[in-house]
């Protein structure tokens, strides 16, 4: 007998007799929560859509490998390998877009390579960002970001580095 499948069943069964025992009415509480989530959804749709749409113009045109060859020599100063330049550039805006180049990278390259490795712990310590934002913000219906973007792509670049940094420290480079 396998506890796993009969997990998820039975915190929905716990829920709803912690509900009742509460004397909440629990459906339209599920019900209100599912309407409310339909609107946050129809709030950010456009934006997701429009970043997602970017992200795929941005690897057909051939924009990646051109932003590659023109980053790599900050990019080698900052101890980044040029290699991961596309992931950079796509992580921030698409999630799915970022793990299709990490694929491809570690394909090229081999995940146990130093840019495999890179670019795997790249993808765990950075984030999303502007999917991220679009996502917050648009539920919470904040318009203008301020510093919060410009913080953001800070911290991914940190994270970019560390990344780089750490896979040298452990494994050694190349």
């Amino acid at each position: 007998m396998d506890f796993s499948a009969y997990l998820i069943p039975l915190l929905l069964a716990f829920v709803a007799i912690f509900g009742v025992s509460r004397r909440v009415d629990v459906y339209s509480a599920l019900s209100q929560g599912a309407e409310e989530g339909l609107r946050i959804l129809l709030r950010i749709l456009p934006a997701l859509v429009g970043l997602l749409t970017a992200v795929h113009m941005l690897r057909a045109s051939g924009a990646t490998e051109v932003l590659e060859s023109a980053l790599a020599p900050v990019l080698l100063r900052l101890g980044i390998p040029p290699e991961t330049a596309a992931l950079l550039v796509i992580r921030p805006v698409s999630g799915s877009g970022a793990l299709a180049i990490g694929s491809e990278l570690m394909a090229a390259h081999g995940p146990d390579s130093y840019i495999g490795r890179v670019t795997a712990v790249m993808l765990g310590s950075t984030e999303t960002t502007f999917y991220t934002i679009a996502v917050y913000f648009g539920s919470a219906g904040i318009r203008r970001t301020r510093y919060a973007i410009p913080a953001a792509l800070a911290a991914d670049l940190a994270g970019f580095m560390a990344a780089a940094f750490a896979v040298r420290l452990l494994f050694g480079a190349g």
